[in-house]
């Protein structure tokens, strides 16, 4: 589930902002988050669709709001608010790319890349690749390499921003599974 969450760029800035206590209107979210209006209508559509908002079945009077958190997605919306706080100010481009969030969440302990593509089911190798070095690049992720194995294996850990932020989606991992 959560690779279907983080696979639209704005779904977890949304969430976020709703669960901060943005109004569910679309013009007061578009403006929060700063995504473009077509981006952000799939982003809201998505979210919809998997469940985790919902058109307000009251909405027309001026102060309800016109969507609103699932029950399920006022659980969802508080770890993505955790998130986009441990990343404010640095790192927002990394984590609106789709496999950023699953892959930080499958390293809450270090791994070898396999065992990370195993966690992750849907991922293609080059995927799991380009999102491991754009981590590293910004030192959320660090590669060592157990010299006592053979052949030689790469060990990736979250650190720094991605570590804090792995912690805090790790334990998650079974409220996503479900």
């Amino acid at each position: 589930m959560l690779v279907n969450i983080t696979s639209k760029a704005w779904a977890l800035p949304i969430l976020s902002n709703m669960h901060d206590g943005v109004a569910g209107r679309q013009a007061t979210l578009l403006t929060a988050t700063g995504a473009s209006r077509t981006a952000f209508a799939q982003s809201m559509s998505h979210l919809i669709k998997i469940g985790l908002l919902e058109r307000n079945p009251g909405h027309g009077h001026p102060l309800r709001p016109e969507f609103r958190l699932t029950p399920i997605g006022i659980r969802v919306a508080e770890i993505a608010n955790k998130v986009q706080s441990i990343s404010r100010g640095e790192g927002q481009d990394l984590l609106r790319r789709s496999w950023t969030l699953p892959v930080l969440t499958s390293l809450y302990t270090p791994s070898h890349f396999n065992d990370i593509k195993r966690n992750l089911l849907t991922i293609t190798d080059r995927a799991l690749s380009q999102s491991l070095k754009s981590m590293e690049e910004r030192s959320w992720v660090l590669r060592s390499v157990d010299n006592a194995a053979r052949p030689p294996r790469s060990i990736y850990s979250a650190v720094n921003t991605g570590g804090v932020i792995s912690k805090v989606t790790g334990p998650e991992i079974n409220f996503f599974q479900q």
